[in-house]
């Protein structure tokens, strides 16, 4: 019962209530309509077809008197679906026509009878019901009554037939209604019931729960999909935090220790202004560290969070590449690294500017800074180009590269390949450029080099 209730009170079934109750009302309104009227046509029609008769029956009157009406009568009642025909004397006995007997006070007043009367037809079995009849009444000169009237068996069968076939039809409607409820109400329940579920597994904590998807593609479907997506931005964004958790104390510990131990030393140091001057310089490089440190995860969550999505515009991406080449150039010459670039010119994108040219910048400072351990010669691509209606902005290098395994490892925050961080770095460079990427609807694609003898890495950012 509990259930036929919860199921009563979903939306689906209110509704469908709510149209077959305004349906079967129409249909009913409706039909009596329709009945009504054509009861009116037929009774309207009966009237034009008895006055024509009288006027035929007029005319026999006044050429030969009652004998001839009287004959005539008497031929017209025997043919097929004659109309009713009856002349009585004054005081109301039959003497000729079609009818065995008619109802009590029907003879006694000139005119068009006002409602149906009954009347019975000869050789009508004794307990029959009798039949209903439209008539018009004529008082002759010399006191006799002529009665020509229709039968309404025709209109009456015709609205019975109508208002039982109505009966039947609603009746179908609801049967098909109750079924309905039943099993597309019921389906709606138990999908909500299913939603609900996993709904409190969320709650509970499990965030790596989904909303059921039946695959129609209807509208729970479509609730279920965007809340799916809204519940992997959250964990997303909650297994990110988890990782900062995880990883901030590691990777922010160190440098603080450093810091506090320098202070430490330079005040159980000697009195000299120059090491004052020394280990202040230390503190001030560590602390410009931390502070860059916190600057990146403060623009990550700003970009993820798309603080920045209003200052889009239209960005030239040639001209972007060519000023952080033209930047990076010293940079690389100093590490001992070729830089060479394949940059199309007249390429933009909708964009952020500023966010676009930092994550370059991250790209190019990480080939520079890894492939500058080869042994070989050092080299980084930098190339701009057009690929099946996207553009792609990448970087190439030939150094260590990154493991197939590690790939997705490496865009997470203060993740780094280099475990003993003996390389400067934060280990935030791809996450931020993940981050902008996603702002800008693109993508960080990290592949092998992949020329021929040469290892490294290929990081493209590829806007859609």
């Amino acid at each position: 019962m509990s259930r036929f209730r919860a199921l009563l009170r979903t939306t689906a079934v209110r509704l469908s209530a709510l149209y077959l109750g305004l349906f079967a009302i129409s249909a009913v309104v409706l039909v009596f309509y329709v009945t009504d009227m054509t009861t009116s046509l037929l009774t309207n029609q009966t009237k034009h077809v008895v006055q024509d008769e009288l006027k035929v029956l007029g005319n026999f009157y006044r050429r030969g008197g009652v004998p001839l009406l009287i004959t005539h009568i008497d031929r017209r009642s025997r043919e097929p679906s004659a109309n009713l025909y009856t002349i009585a004397a004054p005081n109301g006995s039959i003497l000729a026509g079609n009818v065995a007997s008619l109802q009590p006070g029907i003879l006694d007043r000139q005119g068009w009878t006002e409602r149906p009367f009954s009347y019975r037809r000869f050789y009508q079995p004794e307990g029959a019901p009798g039949h209903q009849a439209l008539a018009e009444v004529i008082f002759l000169p010399n006191g006799m009554r002529v009665l020509v009237g229709r039968d309404l068996g025709e209109p009456t069968q015709f609205r019975t037939t109508i208002r039982r076939s109505l009966a039947i039809a609603l009746g179908i409607m609801v049967v098909g209604a109750l079924l309905i409820w039943f099993f597309i109400g019921r389906g709606a329940l138990h999908r909500i019931d299913r939603v609900s579920q996993a709904s409190q597994k969320i709650m509970a904590g499990d965030l790596g729960q989904r909303l059921p998807v039946s695959g129609s593609g209807d509208e729970f479907d479509r609730l279920s999909g965007a809340l799916n997506a809204m519940l992997g931005r959250i964990e997303k964004l909650n297994e990110g935090l988890r990782q900062v958790s995880d990883n901030i104390a590691h990777d922010l510990k160190t440098p603080l220790t450093r810091l506090r131990n320098r202070a430490e030393a330079a005040l159980s140091g000697a009195d000299d202004a120059a090491e004052y001057r020394s280990a202040m310089e230390d503190m001030i490089e560590e602390s410009d560290q931390l502070i860059r440190t916190f600057n990146a995860l403060l623009t990550i969550s700003r970009v993820e969070a798309g603080s920045a999505v209003a200052e889009m515009n239209d960005v030239d991406l040639s001209q972007i590449a060519h000023d952080t080449e033209e930047l990076y150039e010293p940079v690389a010459e100093e590490a001992g690294v070729l830089m060479s670039s394949a940059i199309a010119d007249g390429i933009h994108v909708s964009g952020n500017r500023e966010l676009i040219g930092q994550a370059f910048s991250n790209l190019i400072d990480n080939a520079i800074k890894y492939s500058a351990d080869n042994q070989a010669e050092a080299k980084v691509v930098i190339c701009l180009e057009n690929v099946d209606g996207k553009k792609v902005l990448s970087v190439r290098d030939n150094g260590p590269g990154i493991p197939e395994n590690r790939r997705q490892d490496v865009i997470k925050r203060f993740v780094r390949l280099d475990e003993s961080r003996s390389k400067p770095g934060t280990g935030l460079g791809l996450s931020l450029v993940e981050a902008i990427m996603g702002m800008h609807g693109g993508q960080l694609v990290l592949e092998s080099n992949g020329e021929s003898g040469q290892t490294g890495l290929h990081a493209m950012m590829v806007f859609g």
